[in-house]
Parts: structure tokens; C-alpha cells; sequence
């Protein structure tokens, strides 16, 4: 009877636990590949049983998706613009909170980038310069924007080559596809590209600001766990994350 009555409990456990379990699916700009992945590892540490799935790609492409009706239950993007329309148009849960702001780089891993300057670009030897797309990529964006503002955009034109991405834009340095790439600090910074090539930090001057915010999507108005992780974002050990890989942290997500 004794032995009835244990497993009984065992048994109402396992199934309160199953029962709180929840998992999200976050939409996320690529920019974030590296930190998301570490700070999904201390969540889950501190938070076990849940499950967190990230997918990273572009914010354009994830504003109109959401739009469109995918499952995203979070919406973390690198142009802070994407998830205030969203709030506009009565597609989100919650409101914005901006999480970071984002610079861009020069990196090579077969020049010497440290070396190198936007200017440097105009070398008849580099015939290929990677950029994310800027019709729906805020990194590609904001490099056509210092391109333009440095008066070499024009010139540049035949040498450039577009990623989907931010990921995918390295990802064109690192197999050779371009010799160079404006990127995300944020991936340079990562040691896998950072053992391979150094990197030419471009002046905030010559771009706006990759001003970046989060918001809670319809689709997960009713999930806990994505309110729970939104807010562990800016907690101490999320935010010592995110200024390892270079992002600069706004003051109104001063940590708890």
C-alpha cells in the first residue's frame, strides 16, 4: 500500500510538472546568433523543463511573417521600427522595450581589416564586398548608409554582393564568396570568426542608429515563459552577454 501511494505522488509530480512546462518559438535577428545562444543556456539553467526554440534570420523578413500569421511568440529585431508597427497595428502583447544598439564593421579573414577603412574599399584588388540585403536587413541598411554618407556608394555598386542576412553576409567573407564584409560587431566579436580576422569598427556618424527592441507577440500573450524570458533580458547575467559581444545597452534596461 505504502508502495501504491508513492508511486501515486511520483506519478502527480511528473504530471504538475509536464503541466508547467511551456515552450515558445523566438523570432531573431541574426545579429543575436551567438549571444541569444549563450543566454538561452543560462536560462534554461536557472529555468528547467521549458523549451526555447530561436530562430534567427532577418527582421524584415520576421516583421512580415508575423504579419502573415507565423507561429512567433517573441520578436527580437535589430531595427527597433519592426515591432512598434507592430504594436501599432494591434499585433503585439506588449509594448516595445529596446535592448541594445548595434554597430557595424569591416571584417576580413583574408585581409588585414584592422588596417582598413571605408575608403579602402575603392582598392581595384577587392572585388567583392558582402552586405546584408537593405531592403529588409537594418545591418544592410545602415552599410548602405555609411557607404553613401562616405561618398562610395555609387563607386562600390559592381563590388557588392548581398546576404539574406547578417549571418549569411560573414558567412560570404568566411568562404571566400567576398573578401570583405561590412557585419555585425556582434559576429565578429564571436571567437570563431574573430581567431580567423580582425576587424575596422565604421563610425556611428556616418549611419543612424541600429536602435533595437523586443516586443511580445499576440501569439504569445498568454505564455508565461515569454514574458519570463523577455524580462530575464535584462537581467545582469543577460546584459554582461550582451556587452561582451559589443552591444551597447541602453539605460532604461538598467539591470536588476
Amino acid at each position: 500500500m505504502k508502495l501504491l501511494k508513492l508511486l501515486f505522488v511520483v506519478c502527480s509530480l511528473c504530471i504538475a510538472t509536464t503541466a508547467h512546462a511551456e515552450k515558445i518559438t523566438i523570432a531573431a535577428a541574426a545579429d543575436l546568433k551567438f549571444a541569444m545562444d549563450e543566454i538561452l543556456t543560462s536560462f534554461k539553467q536557472r529555468h528547467p523543463g521549458h523549451e526555447l526554440e530561436v530562430i534567427y534570420g532577418s527582421s524584415g523578413k520576421f516583421h512580415t511573417q508575423i504579419q502573415q500569421g507565423a507561429p512567433y511568440d517573441l520578436f527580437f529585431s535589430a531595427d527597433i521600427a519592426f515591432p512598434r508597427e507592430l504594436v501599432k497595428k494591434g499585433m503585439a502583447a506588449s509594448e516595445v522595450k529596446p535592448y541594445a544598439f548595434g554597430r557595424i564593421v569591416l571584417w576580413s579573414n583574408s585581409l588585414n581589416a584592422t588596417k582598413m577603412t571605408l575608403e579602402s574599399l575603392t582598392d581595384p584588388k577587392i572585388t567583392r564586398i558582402a552586405i546584408a540585403n537593405p531592403k529588409h536587413a537594418p545591418y544592410g541598411k545602415r552599410a548602405e548608409e555609411a557607404l553613401r554618407t562616405a561618398g562610395l556608394w555609387d563607386r562600390l555598386q559592381p563590388k557588392l554582393v548581398f546576404g539574406e542576412n547578417i549571418a549569411h553576409t560573414a558567412q560570404y567573407v568566411q568562404t571566400g564568396s567576398a573578401q570583405v564584409g561590412i557585419i555585425a560587431l556582434s559576429l565578429a566579436l564571436n571567437s570563431e570568426l574573430a581567431k580567423k580576422g580582425g576587424y575596422y569598427l565604421i563610425p556611428e556618424k556616418l549611419h543612424n542608429p541600429l536602435e533595437q527592441g523586443y516586443v511580445i507577440t499576440k501569439r504569445g500573450a498568454d505564455k508565461p515563459l515569454a514574458k519570463q524570458f523577455a524580462d530575464y533580458m535584462a537581467s545582469k547575467a543577460a546584459r554582461s552577454v550582451m556587452t561582451r559581444y559589443g552591444f551597447v545597452l541602453p539605460d532604461e534596461t538598467a539591470g536588476k
